[in-house]
């Protein structure tokens, strides 16, 4: 549904950044990074989804309470200082967080708590002086952002209920009876504006940032799990497009067969599944909704599990995941009316795992290039899938993705053979064996090329960004400021050019 000119680019999600407050911000440092790559002559960046993350799913951004609202976790502080809404004491940490507040990890724990309070801060300002252009900012911002209400709300409602899941709250807050809720908003009105309020300070923010990477040639390729955490406004405020029990508990869950996640018996992930009848007698209104959020937010969206538009796993919530069945799901018509309307619909498809030709049908009618991974070829096997010589125009080549270890890492852990095998194939001894990757993906015919930003640099499996299946030490890798000062600028901008991947409206 959408034509792609053939480019490259790297993936970094904003947490990873140098900067100031224990994490990367959607401030300063990211208009620092898209400079940072334009010069290099990148011209799209890819990130992971950029909703709210919680501590008890170890801040995975795939496990977010709101497919909608933006991390408060991101606002970038010394904007706010700027503005007026913080003062320059507020911007330094507690002495008893600062040591917490490092430059190489994401301490989210410390961070939430350094975070929330000056986001309290400012939005007390914020109330006292009631700066007109603030004000109606708001205002016409909780106007036109339908779901901006409800996930305020729930948000409001977790802090009251001392972070419990909405299945543990009260009866009637949690089955959503109309007068609870009535009663409940205007108990938490201040609150609610509080949360509305710093989802516009995202948002302005973010609105900033993707016209500054805009004005320097750089699109932005975001992320679009195709399943919701349970523990989230989506499910809350939106019960009947799941497949939910009468109390609220999922009836069914997600997950994958035996062989499809690399374990014996499958993997239950537990998000519940959506009842795609009753969607698409909606017209598949909620997920319109949300794709129309996710342009507004991005210029390329990942459908992360594509396999799953397809057909998909449901397990019955009381069983193993061997004991579930595969379903149909939505197919094309979902993207056919999501499309409605609109000029174009710019999508890659993470068809990684159970390939099937009714998969692989899917994605080549919405016209949206698959992924190939460079780390998951057989070196030994001829014209294997994943060998870059084969890769398609219709694929995005990765060296490695935000889900494997990085290239150096997976090369320590190569046995002889393939390593040997490798080695002939690439015509190499293995010496910077992550640049030999990332010129074979930028080589190779596929329309986009994107390279993890550890892979630059050559950092070995410290610099991992997540360990699928794992739930510790997870997406709190960070770069220095000093490392993004060396940022190999020249070397990858002339590979981009040779391989015909330079987009001359980048800078120069």
């Amino acid at each position: 549904m959408a034509a792609f000119d053939r480019r490259s680019g790297v993936f970094c999600h904003p947490t990873a950044l140098p900067g100031p407050h224990g994490i990367g911000s959607i401030g300063a440092p990211a208009r620092s990074f898209v400079e940072t790559i334009a010069a290099a002559g990148q011209s799209l960046w890819q990130l992971c989804p950029l909703g709210p993350t919680v501590g008890i799913h170890g801040d995975s951004p795939y496990q977010s309470s709101s497919s909608f609202a933006l991390s408060p976790l991101l606002i970038d502080l010394e904007a706010l200082n700027e503005r007026g809404l913080l003062t320059d004491d507020a911007l330094e940490p507690d002495p008893e967080l600062d040591h917490e507040l490092t430059d190489d990890r994401v301490a989210y724990d410390a961070v939430r708590s350094f975070k929330t309070s000056r986001l309290r801060v400012a939005f007390e300002t914020f109330e006292r002086e009631q700066p007109p252009d603030l004000v109606d900012g708001l205002e016409q911002f909780r106007a036109e952002s339908t779901w901006l209400e409800e996930y305020a709300h729930f948000a409001a409602l977790k802090a009251d209920f001392d972070r419990q899941a909405w299945l543990d709250w009260p009866e009637p807050i949690r089955l959503r009876d109309p007068d609870a809720l009535e009663r409940s908003c205007e108990q938490r009105a201040s609150d609610i504006r509080y949360h509305a309020f710093v989802q516009y300070l995202a948002a302005e923010q973010w609105t900033e940032l993707r016209d500054h990477a805009a004005a320097h040639g750089v699109e932005i390729v975001g992320d679009l799990p195709i399943y919701v955490a349970l523990d989230s406004a989506d499910v809350w405020a939106n019960p009947d497009i799941f497949e939910l029990e009468d109390h609220g508990t999922p009836a069914v869950v997600s997950g994958v067969p035996p062989g499809g996640g690399g374990e014996t018996d499958g993997q239950k992930w537990g998000n519940p599944v959506y009842d795609w009848d009753r969607l698409a007698e909606t017209s598949y209104e909620w997920w319109v909704d949300r794709f129309e959020r996710l342009f507004e937010l991005v210029d390329i969206a990942r459908l992360d599990h594509f396999l799953a538009f397809d057909r998909y796993w449901a397990i019955p919530a009381d069983a193993p995941a061997h004991e579930g069945e595969w379903r149909d799901g939505p197919g094309r018509e979902l993207f056919e009316t999501v499309a409605d309307g609109c000029d174009e619909l710019p999508l890659i498809a993470e068809d990684l795992g159970h390939l099937t030709d009714g998969v692989e049908r899917l994605r080549q009618s919405i016209g949206a290039p698959g992924m190939r991974v460079l780390q998951y070829a057989d070196w030994c096997t001829e014209d294997h899938r994943y060998q870059p010589h084969v890769y398609p125009e219709d694929s995005v080549a990765y060296p490695a993705t935000h889900d494997t270890n990085t290239v150096v890492g997976w090369y320590e852990s190569v046995d002889g053979e393939q390593r040997d095998c490798l080695h002939y194939y690439l015509s190499t001894d293995g010496h910077e064996i992550h640049w030999e990757f990332l010129e074979a993906a930028w080589e190779s015919d596929a329309v986009f090329a994107i390279t993890p930003l550890p892979d630059l640099y050559g950092l070995d499996g410290e610099a991992r960004f997540n360990t699928p299946g794992t739930a510790d030490g997870n997406w709190d890798w960070r770069l220095s400021t000093d490392r993004l000062e060396s940022f190999p600028t020249a070397r990858l901008r002339e590979l981009t050019a040779r391989t015909d991947r330079l987009d001359e409206t980048t800078s120069h």
